[in-house]
């Protein structure tokens, strides 16, 4: 049996740990899904269809890489197995980064969406500070989404991610039925490729498939492991034939016209319309939590914030609300919200779903004597050369347009 073997009992089951999975899997790249379609043309989705099997792939080599050794509890435990401190480093800086880059994603995608609903709303802060527009709906999605992060059990958050995952499945119908029903219809023919645009694609791509840092937390939590690698492929399958359909669906519709979010580019005032946006406020409210709480982890292992200390849960709250409040911060000073996820992508998730895992996994397997199929090594090593690819190129052009847009 492996050393991490199953915890009868204890833990969560398949159902709740598959619910996590796919809540992080499915996230805000669903709306970028058609605008990434959109840049890279029908061509793209043999891409598409290769990053998911790719990032199924090295989530069961990290589960392979948690397998080998008791000293691995997180993503960053991986690195430091394989690689020593500098590994440890190396990780924690690519998934703290991504995760809260995410983060920010949430908010900002949260202020567009509430902005396109209520154009004309504004609030007065103690009665002498006035927000309006996005400014105002990214502060109040932050104090939305600041108790989730309170949560530490991740049974209890498997209810949450359950509505999540329910809000991506309502989100894909109501973009459905406006194209097939609303007078939208699926008229643009597309084109087959469009090479300029493929690194933007493939950026946005890597970053649906950014759910790597909370695999060791799901795998570890699980009540009977060995049923793992099922749960990813579950979660994987599910997630990309949502994101197909939305971008298949979404480059139908508007073609080149694709706006960064889907939803921005619905009817305005159409029932439909408003329930899309409204389900897709609901993702972030349920998926933020996820991605902040291995970041809050791992600043309270470092401060010694022990469970059953009196004085650990106000530390705990008030590490998770400087974290929203950071994530907030950047969310009101960056608002853009297509740059930003293609950086994401680009420079972070390349590096955490593709690069570290084949790495780390090629590293512990040569420490541990454990033999790796000629095969195995080979699509290793292509895909940490993918990986650096993507990373350098996908930065490049979106630090390009931050920077032009700013």
């Amino acid at each position: 049996m492996d050393i991490n073997s199953a915890h009868p009992g204890r833990g969560t089951g398949f159902l709740k740990t598959s619910f996590n999975g796919i809540n992080a899997l499915s996230g805000i790249g669903i709306l970028s899904i058609p605008y990434a379609l959109s840049q890279g043309g029908w061509l793209s989705l043999i891409i598409f269809a290769a990053m998911a099997i790719i990032c199924c792939y090295t989530g069961i080599l990290l589960q392979r890489c948690v397998d080998s050794s008791s000293r691995i509890k997180n993503y960053t435990d991986v690195g430091e197995v394989a690689f020593g401190r500098n590994g440890k480093i190396l990780a924690a800086t690519f998934m703290y980064l991504e995760l809260y880059l995410a983060a920010i994603d949430f908010l900002i995608m949260e202020g567009d969406n509430l902005d396109k609903l209520f154009p004309a709303l504004s609030f007065r802060v103690a009665g002498r500070v006035t927000l309006t527009g996005k400014q105002a709906f990214v502060l109040l999605a932050s104090l939305v989404v600041l108790p989730t992060t309170w949560l530490r059990s991740l049974g209890k958050l498997a209810y949450v991610s359950l509505g999540g995952v329910l809000a991506s499945a309502v989100l894909v119908a109501a973009v459905l039925w406006i194209g097939a029903f609303d007078g939208v219809g699926f008229h643009e023919r597309g084109v087959p490729v469009h090479w300029a645009g493929l690194p933007t694609a493939m950026s946005l791509y890597a970053f649906c498939f950014s759910s790597h840092p909370v695999i060791p937390k799901l795998y570890l939590g699980m009540r009977d492991r060995n049923m793992f690698p099922k749960v990813l492929v579950l979660c994987f399958a599910v997630s990309a034939l949502g994101y197909g359909v939305t971008g298949v669906a979404g480059y139908l519709m508007y073609g080149a016209s694709t706006l960064s979010q889907v939803t921005l580019n619905l009817p305005p005032g159409n029932l439909r319309s408003k329930i899309a946006i409204y389900t897709t406020l609901v993702n972030p409210l349920t998926k933020y939590a996820l991605f902040v709480i291995p970041i809050a982890d791992a600043v309270e292992d470092s401060l010694r914030v022990a469970d059953g200390d009196d004085i650990s849960r106000p530390v705990s709250v008030a590490i998770r609300t400087a974290l929203v409040v950071g994530t907030t911060v950047a969310a009101l000073a960056v608002p853009l919200f297509g740059y930003v996820t293609m950086l994401t992508g680009a420079l972070m998730c390349s590096s955490v779903i593709m690069l570290m895992p084949c790495a780390c996994y090629l590293k512990i397997s040569s420490l541990t004597s454990r033999k790796v199929a000629r095969f195995e090594r080979v699509a290793c090593v292509g895909i940490i050369v993918l990986a650096v690819g993507i990373a350098v190129v996908g930065t490049y052009i979106s630090l390009k347009h931050i920077v032009q847009s700013l």
